[in-house]
């Protein structure tokens, strides 16, 4: 294996209306942008096609969204570097993210999730919506998994504009206000260190074998 092989990020996420979508889309620019492999994928949705028809963002967002891979396994394998995005769901993960994060029970078996590099983002419809509790809720599977928890702290200036050590996320306010400029940035940013990271991390461990 080449050290000058390019990192591999998974950007996983759940979306309903399409919020954290444009994180996820800024995660995998600035993931492709930082020399990466990267692959964007969503997990499948759990909601009756009725509650999704019930809302018409919800259901706009499914149809443009239709060409976006669902994400597997062997996402999670391939990937030196794995990133989930979540709505807040009562300060927690969505139940879609999770009902994919249960079926890895295989790989955590294995093994093969140990030294993956984990980072999380978030969105909540209001103010303290729980978007701290739920990157928390979503690091404690990479604790399980043997992972390498990758937070953005604040270790850039536009940290100090965003306000969230633990991961970007952002108040949609109800889906009404999309990810602005300091959130992206912000998620520019998130990815920029996880990408380094996993690199270091990668070299690293590779020239130990050369």
């Amino acid at each position: 294996m080449s050290l000058n092989e390019a990192v591999r990020v998974a950007v996983v996420y759940y979306s309903s209306t399409g919020t954290v979508f444009e994180l996820a889309k800024a995660a995998a620019t600035a993931a492709e942008k930082a020399g990466a492999e990267v692959r964007l994928r969503k997990v499948r949705e759990l909601a009756p096609a009725e509650a999704i028809a019930s809302n018409q963002g919800w259901s706009d967002h499914a149809a443009a969204t239709q060409h976006i891979v669902e994400a597997s396994l062997d996402d999670l394998v391939w990937a030196d570097a794995i990133m989930f995005g979540t709505p807040t769901r009562y300060g927690l993960p969505a139940a879609q993210l999770k009902q994919f994060i249960d079926t890895a029970g295989s790989l955590w078996a294995q093994g093969k999730l140990i030294d993956k590099i984990g980072s999380s983002f978030t969105s909540s419809g209001t103010r303290h919506g729980g978007q701290e509790t739920t990157i928390v809720a979503l690091n404690n599977t990479f604790y399980h998994w043997g992972s390498i928890i990758v937070p953005p702290g604040y270790a850039d200036p536009i940290q100090f504009q965003m306000g969230n050590p633990y991961g970007t996320s952002h108040t949609s306010n109800n889906a009404e206000v999309p990810p602005g400029e300091i959130e992206l940035a912000a998620m520019e940013f998130q990815t920029r260190r996880v990408v380094e990271t996993a690199a270091t991390f990668k070299r690293g461990r590779e020239a130990r074998f050369v």
